[in-house]
């Protein structure tokens, strides 16, 4: 049986369209502020780009045809995003930047009629952002979710929420924010969360300081939250009550994937970039792209950029399949957040003095890969699943051979 890994032809068509917008449209604009959103204009900037994107006919790939988006699966987003990721903007210019891409995903799976209308319908068309607001200082939700410590309380009505929240990126700004609280159960249990709706700006609800962070191209910062007595009413329940955690299933392996697919076009530049300066460059009597330890770098580049990518279109297929895809979701972005920052590291070591200046975009790109490896799961926490899923299925076949 032969397997097909060719793209339809539309979906070719637009990836290359999408190659030649990033590269002509948004590319410069990353370069004149060395990837910083906020310098770049922020807000206003991403109006003007999704503006471009639409008139370019990229705009919204992963959002369903009827909200506006050209309605790729998971599979077929793969390479457009790549494309897109090409430069650190252009997700945000493609409206595919995190998080709102994945409350895209979340929204039209699990929102009711009304909610999709009020919520899923701007998000999609890039008139509102939005932020996913789950993650909490010790000793609440970070690597472990159910850890979970803010706590909705139901009262008539509805339901008031109070909680501290931080790390959430895209908070300032946002339109509205998907609020993950627990309504039963206690911190440990792994169970008894559930997702609420609420738009910025009910009392209650204050977006604090900006985190720091070495990243600078996710518009409306990594902010802190806290939630004190807002009150959500029952139409705003995202999904049943006590399924959160189920619910986060759905957004976070495909989210991971199109972090994978974004940062591998970044990834790709800095290789792309470097591999043609070491062709020409010359020295110790010849060019440095004919020393063998620079192609020893190039040729671990060029590995990890296709395994990444094959890990990538499995755990998509799965996805596509309908499948949690919980395990391969897990290896590829394990794998992935590692090559990407071998493939930058790597390029960074081949300009050497340069790499690591503001002349390149090497080194703001170093500093927007390193989180991965962190951000939507540790790779520690990863491999401890990974192994934790190999144990048990070892034991169970154990089991039924005796």
């Amino acid at each position: 049986m032969s397997i097909n890994l060719a793209h339809a032809d539309d979906v070719t068509a637009l990836a290359e369209r999408t190659k030649a917008f990033t590269k002509t449209v948004v590319l410069p604009i990353e370069d004149e502020y060395d990837g910083d959103i906020s310098a770049a204009g922020g807000d206003e900037l991403r109006v003007d780009l999704q503006s471009a994107a639409r008139d370019a006919g990229v705009f919204a790939p992963h959002a369903p045809v009827e909200y506006g988006g050209l309605g790729l699966n998971m599979a077929e987003r793969a390479t457009v995003f790549e494309e897109a990721g090409y430069s650190l903007f252009g997700p945000l210019a493609l409206n595919i930047a995190a998080p709102d891409e994945g409350n895209v995903h979340l929204l039209a799976h699990i929102a009711s009629a009304e909610q999709k209308e009020r919520y899923l319908a701007p998000l999609a068309r890039g008139e509102a952002r939005s932020a996913f607001a789950m993650t909490e200082p010790a000793p609440g939700a970070g690597s472990d979710p159910s850890a979970l410590r803010s706590r909705a309380t139901q009262v008539p009505g509805g339901w008031k929420i109070n909680g501290r929240k931080h790390f959430i990126t895209g908070a300032d700004g946002a339109a509205f924010f998907i609020i993950f609280a627990r309504t039963s159960g206690e911190p440990g249990d792994r169970g008894g969360a559930t997702m609420f709706l609420s738009p910025a700006g009910v009392p209650g609800l204050t977006v604090g300081r900006h985190l720091n962070t070495l990243d600078r191209a996710m518009i409306g910062g990594h902010c802190e939250v806290n939630f004190d007595d807002v009150f959500v009413p029952d139409v705003r329940v995202l999904g049943e009550v006590d399924q959160g955690f189920a619910y986060a299933q759905v957004r976070l392996g495909p989210a991971r994937m199109t972090h994978v697919m974004r940062w591998l076009g970044a990834a790709r530049r800095g290789h792309e970039l470097a591999v043609a300066h070491v062709a020409e460059r010359s020295g110790f009597g010849g060019r440095l792209g004919d020393l063998g330890m620079i192609q020893k770098m190039i040729a671990d580049n060029e590995i990890d950029i296709a395994a990444t990518r094959a890990l990538l279109i499995r755990a998509c297929w799965e996805l596509d399949e309908g499948g949690h895809a919980s395990n391969a979701t897990s290896i590829a972005k394990t794998f992935a957040a590692e090559a990407i920052f071998r493939i930058v590291d790597n390029a960074v070591q081949m300009f050497g003095g340069l790499g690591v200046s503001a002349d390149l975009p090497l080194s703001r790109l170093f500093r927007e890969v390193r989180p991965f490896r962190i951000y939507d799961g540790p790779s520690e926490v990863h491999r401890w699943a990974i192994a934790k899923r190999a144990v048990s299925d070892a034991r169970r076949t154990l089991e039924e051979a005796r």
